[in-house]
This record gives C-alpha cells, sequence and structure tokens, in this order.
C-alpha cells in the first residue's frame, strides 16, 4: 500500500511512517518546508511539501495514494494562538477529507482525542458515550470536538473513515511528558502539582499498532479508544522513584497553585508567553476528569497493548 502520513515528522507520527515502513508500505509524508525532519532522518520515505491548511498541497500529495493517516495537530493548553488551531485541527481535516474523498483513497485514518468525550466528571466511558459537557474545556478542546464531527459526517455520508481516540500518549521521545520524567530521574524535579489527576496511558507504539489494525479491518465510521488503563501522576512518581532510587517531588498545595495559575495566566497573555502554569493548565489538574475504557480495540481488533505498569517502569529504566 501507498500511505500518506500527515504530520508525519511529529512523536506519533514519526513512529506510524517507521511501523508503516517495516510493513513494506511506501509512505508519503506530508510536510511544511520549514518543518524539523530530525525525526524522519534516514527513512525512505517520499516528502511531500505543504500543509494541512492549504488545500491544494494536500490534494497534489494524495496523488496514487490508497491509505491516509491523519495525524496532524496544533496540540497545547494555556497561552495558545486558537485563531492557528482552528485552521490547523479544524480546516486543515475538512481538506484532507476533501482531499482524500476526490482522490478516491481506499481508507482514511484519524487521529482523534479522548477529549472529544469532554469532562466525564470521574466516569468511566467507552465509544457509545454521549458528550454531555455543555461548553468546552480549551480551544484544542473545541477544535478537535469540531474536527471529530466533520470526519463522522464524512463517514455517514459513505466515505471510509476510521478514527482513533487515543489516552496519554507515553514513549522514549515523548515530547510533553518525557522531559518531565527525564528531569525527575536527574534528581532535579523537586515540587509538582495534581498528584491525584488520573492519565489515560498508551506507549506511541502500541498506539500505531491499533491504527494499523484499524485501518485494516475497522469498519468505516468506528470509532476506538486507544488506552491501556489509567494511573495518578502520584503513582506514575512512585513507580518511577522504585526504578531509580530518585525521591518523588514535594506536591504543591492545590490553593498555592491555583493562586500562580491565576497571578501567571494575565502576565503569559499580555508577554505572549507559556507560563508552566496558567488558569487552563489548573482546570485539567483538578477540575476535569476524563476516564475511558480502551477495551472494545482489543476485543474487536485483537489490540494487545503493553499494560501502564510495563510503560512507565520501561521509560523510568530507559531515562535512568
Amino acid at each position: 500500500m501507498k500511505a500518506l502520513v500527515t504530520g508525519s515528522n511529529g512523536f506519533t507520527g514519526s513512529h506510524l511512517v517507521k511501523a508503516l515502513l517495516q510493513q513494506g508500505h511506501d509512505v508519503v509524508a506530508l510536510v511544511r518546508k520549514n518543518s524539523d525532519l530530525t525525526r524522519l532522518n534516514g527513512l525512505n520515505v517520499q516528502l511531500a511539501y505543504g500543509d494541512v491548511t492549504d488545500a491544494q498541497s494536500v490534494l497534489a500529495a494524495m496523488e496514487g495514494v490508497d491509505w491516509v493517516f491523519h495525524t496532524a495537530a496544533y496540540v497545547e493548553l494555556g497561552i495558545v494562538d486558537a485563531a492557528r488551531m482552528r485552521r490547523v485541527n479544524v480546516e486543515g481535516t475538512r481538506n484532507v477529507l476533501a482531499a482524500a474523498i476526490a482522490a478516491h483513497v481506499q481508507k482514511m485514518l484519524y487521529c482523534s482525542t479522548i477529549g472529544v468525550y469532554g469532562d466525564t466528571q470521574g466516569q468511566v466511558i467507552d465509544e457509545t458515550f454521549v458528550r454531555v459537557q455543555k461548553g468546552f474545556s480549551s480551544a484544542y478542546d473545541v477544535t478537535k470536538f469540531e474536527a471529530q464531527r466533520l470526519v463522522d459526517e464524512a463517514a455517514a455520508q459513505g466515505f471510509p473513515v476510521v478514527s482513533v481516540m487515543p489516552s496519554g500518549i507515553f514513549g522514549a521521545d515523548d515530547p510533553h511528558f518525557g522531559p518531565v520524567l527525564q528531569t525527575f530521574c536527574k534528581g532535579k524535579l523537586k515540587v509538582w502539582a495534581g498528584g491525584d489527576r488520573i492519565t489515560g496511558i498508551v506507549h506511541v507504539d502500541d498506539l500505531v499498532a491499533l491504527m494499523l489494525l484499524a485501518i485494516e479491518k475497522a469498519p468505516p465510521g468506528q470509532h476506538y479508544i486507544a488506552s491501556a488503563g489509567e494511573m495518578t501522576t502520584r503513582n506514575m512518581f512512585e513507580m518511577v522513584s522504585e526504578e531509580t532510587g530518585v525521591k518523588p517531588p514535594t506536591e504543591m498545595p492545590q490553593v498555592v497553585v491555583r493562586l500562580v495559575g491565576m497571578l501567571l495566566d494575565p502576565v503569559g497573555r499580555l508577554l505572549k508567553w507559556q507560563p508552566p502554569i496558567s488558569r487552563e493548565r489548573v482546570h485539567y489538574l483538578y477540575d476535569r476528569c476524563v476516564r475511558v475504557d480502551g477495551s472494545k480495540a482489543m476485543r474487536d481488533l485483537g489490540w494487545q497493548p503493553r499494560s501502564p505498569e510495563v510503560v512507565i517502569r520501561d521509560l523510568a529504566r530507559g531515562y535512568a
């Protein structure tokens, strides 16, 4: 098969590219002219220069493609460029869908997020859950929800597209929680916030395995939650501490974190600076709780992810 991957130079996208190549597929990597291609170094891929926000470049990249994997997204919480986020996450998805339909591709996979379900208020939900949260928690939340709606509308009209909803994605080169764990393992992370926050966990390579299973086996229109289980941040640090001997960081009092977030938020907006704590990040730490069950993918597609405990302990050993 010939597969087009958007977001191919990113964390998830680059792991997907490697897995596709290992399976003998041809890969077209949609990248911007100014993209950092470090993650694609040495890989036998066809580079298609363009941007998901540029409909013509996306259409040109689709030539001769059988499968499309749409992983490109603007992912950030806190102080964000909401207009750019909408262009990338919503209009970019619209462009990819339109180009894939025009090119008559065999199948498309959309990398969504469990965030489309909204705040489940601690209730463990599966793919049948209907969002009850009235508003949205962030610009990322609303743009991914709207993009998912575009994908579902295309599926309802007969286009062969399936969606995978990842929880927290972990891996040795994880750009989000990875640097935190590395700092911890060096003994330099002294304080932390939100130890009770529950996070669904999936290893990036297990997420990629699910994507490949879904595009090969899943009926069009299906959704699959990608989560191997969940763990609190405190549990993660305790496991890493057991593996490394480094003392877990001290947890900051919630009232202090909320105050700091409230103070730093306007400063960040004024200076166009991303503070470590903002109102939005505080909301995600303490007020919003999305819990999911990933058993549908295991049951229907034979997905076999490693457990959260294995993921965290293996990462700790690697960083140590």
